[in-house]
């Protein structure tokens, strides 16, 4: 029988951690068939010599949540050779929903992940109310790759509390009851987990503590218990840890999480982890618990990024640092041409250099409210502010930043910052590593990505869409730590391993993450040699003109899911094979 596709000629990489050994790829009826010498005929052949061939990657940690209702190519993602995503990350979402939340999920979304309301209420048609008609619409519409869904827990709150589900108010044991039945409707209908958000950096777009953030040991442990006896479903959880507070106060909360996954009859748990640094030892401590949890039989993983969590500022970005001046907001309703003309005027640049910020956080804002903060320590921070540039680098010098750079001229600070923000017409991005570089460097995150219970996520795809544009981490993991980093590289296979058998495994999908006869044909083919990401450029082509970052690459020869080809040497082709996965 003839083949659908041969990969022919490739250094297969085959997410098993083993070294590359060159093998073609027969697939058909989206598995692969044959592995080796494959001497069949084929409707399609893909040249890869002299090429990488490697699974497709899983993504744990994206927002696709709105978009997949309306997007069926899911770009950033898929530019960056994720085959798999999971989406409804850090509690947040649009299901269950009762007609009356809509307004109140949007601003939910709008304000956590930076997605704007004006393209949320255009875009979504709201064709569910529970969680399994959510991923009815959501696989009405074939994409370029499959898709999870996670509960969230936010949302849960939300439906059954009410306008009781405001932070710090506690559920009651009925509440928890209905919590616990909706999440055992969605995990009964296929939804791979539960997603919680702990964090105080997350806010409405009121500038309200999201609902969940502070819930009791209480409530999730019921809602953990709805895992109990399911050999399948995953928990997922961010937390600040109480970082401003004590050691004490941090395993209070790690005690919280940990109760959670031992009521759900040890199903995994997966824990953002991250340097920061008002608490810089504090990812020690997580993965010390989570080495203790997993030795007694409670298995978690921790979520970390494979670069610093920062954020893009910019003309046309949702933030840039003189936004809040009122000479710049006496000007800002001005097409760009003109803004840009009247911001290069001396007499305008001095009069905002002099001014204080006012408030630009909250009441309505998606803006974060650190955003003030940032704005009042400016010029200390500006030795934190890189120009990113057409070649982007996430691990610069801090003798490039842009307040070193003016110290060493004899500048102000802000001027220098001032000047970075006007450069190529007006569309440069000043990149703000927020956390993983307290020292400067990403000497931890190398001591992360290397421990054994590490997990690389936290790209964010489809969220903050005009601050970040962090779906681009696989590709950035591969050219940077597998080949640029001067030092302390990793080794390729295993960064292989961890973009895809390691993920896929943590989801409980034996079908994918390996190359290997009988898998699913998810399957990248990469020239090496040139694989890179390019500069963050702003789109207009959410709904209602809503604009979004989106980062190219270059090397990706073609992206293969379910043994379709669907992007061949960065083009769409226009196939669309992927469906929500129902585990």
């Amino acid at each position: 029988m003839s083949l659908d596709l041969v990969i022919r000629g490739g250094s297969v990489l085959d997410g098993t951690g083993a070294p590359a050994r060159s093998a073609d790829i027969g697939v058909r009826d989206g598995r692969i068939v044959e592995l080796g010498v494959v001497s069949s005929s084929a409707r399609r052949i893909v040249d890869a010599d002299g090429a990488l061939v490697t699974p497709g990657f899983v993504d744990l940690h994206t927002h696709y949540d709105g978009q997949a209702t309306w997007d069926d190519e899911l770009a950033p993602s898929i530019d960056h050779g994720v085959t798999t995503a999971v989406m409804g990350s850090c509690g947040v979402g649009f299901a269950p929903v009762r007609p009356t939340q809509h307004d109140q999920l949007i601003e939910l979304m709008e304000g956590v992940e930076d997605i704007p309301g004006t393209a949320l209420h255009e875009g979504l048609d709201w064709r569910w109310t529970d969680f399994p008609s959510y991923m009815d619409a959501v696989d009405a519409l074939p994409h370029t790759m499959d898709l999870l869904c996670q509960v969230p827990h936010d949302v849960l709150r939300y439906y059954v509390m009410g306008e009781r589900a405001a932070a710090g108010a506690d559920s009651t044991d009925a509440d928890r009851a209905e919590m616990k039945r909706l999440l055992e409707q969605a995990l009964d209908a296929g939804a791979v987990g539960f997603s919680t958000g702990r964090s105080d950096n997350h806010r409405t777009a009121r500038g309200e503590y999201t609902p969940a953030s502070e819930a009791s040991a209480a409530e999730l442990v019921a809602l953990g218990s709805a895992f109990a006896g399911r050999d399948r479903g995953v928990l997922q959880a961010v937390s600040d840890f109480d970082m401003n507070h004590s050691v004490a106060r941090f395993h209070a909360e790690f005690d919280l999480l940990e109760g959670m996954a031992r009521e759900a009859g040890g199903r995994p748990l997966s824990i953002s982890t991250m340097q920061r640094d008002m608490a810089p030892d504090q990812w020690k401590w997580i993965l010390q618990r989570a080495e203790a949890a997993t030795a007694a039989g409670l298995p978690m993983r921790c979520q970390v990024a494979s670069r610093p969590i920062g954020v893009l500022l910019g003309l046309e970005a949702t933030f840039h640092p003189f936004m809040g001046m009122p000479g710049f907001k006496a000007l800002s309703h001005l097409p760009r041409a003109e803004l840009l003309a009247a911001l290069r005027q001396p007499d305008v640049k001095a009069r905002i250099l002099s001014e204080d910020s006012d408030p630009v956080a909250g009441d309505g804002s998606p803006i974060p409210k650190m955003a003030d903060e940032f704005l009042k320590a400016l010029p200390l921070l500006s030795m934190r502010l890189f120009v990113l540039g057409q070649a982007p680098c996430y691990e610069p010098d801090p003798a490039t930043a842009l307040g070193a750079q003016a110290i060493a001229a004899g500048k102000n600070p802000l001027e220098a910052v001032y000047d970075a923000m006007l450069q190529d017409e007006g569309r440069a991005l000043i990149y703000f590593p927020l956390f993983n570089y307290t020292a400067g460097n990403l000497d931890v995150v190398h001591r992360m990505l290397t421990h054994p219970l590490a997990l690389p996520g936290l790209g964010d795809g489809g969220a903050h869409v005009g601050t970040i544009c962090d779906a681009s981490m696989p590709t950035w993991t591969l050219q940077w730590w597998g080949r640029d980093r001067p030092r302390d590289r990793i080794a390729l296979p295993r960064l292989v391993q961890q973009l895809t058998a390691d993920g896929a495994d943590f989801l409980g999908l034996a079908d994918r993450g390996r190359v290997a006869v009988g898998q699913r044909a998810d399957l990248n083919v990469i020239d090496f040699d040139h694989l890179a990401v390019g500069a963050p450029r702003l789109h207009a082509d959410l709904p209602a003109g809503g604009k979004r970052l989106l980062q190219p690459a270059t090397g990706y020869l073609a992206t293969v899911v379910a043994g379709q080809v669907v992007r061949e040497s960065g083009r769409d082709t226009g196939a669309r094979p992927g469906r929500v996965v129902r585990v």
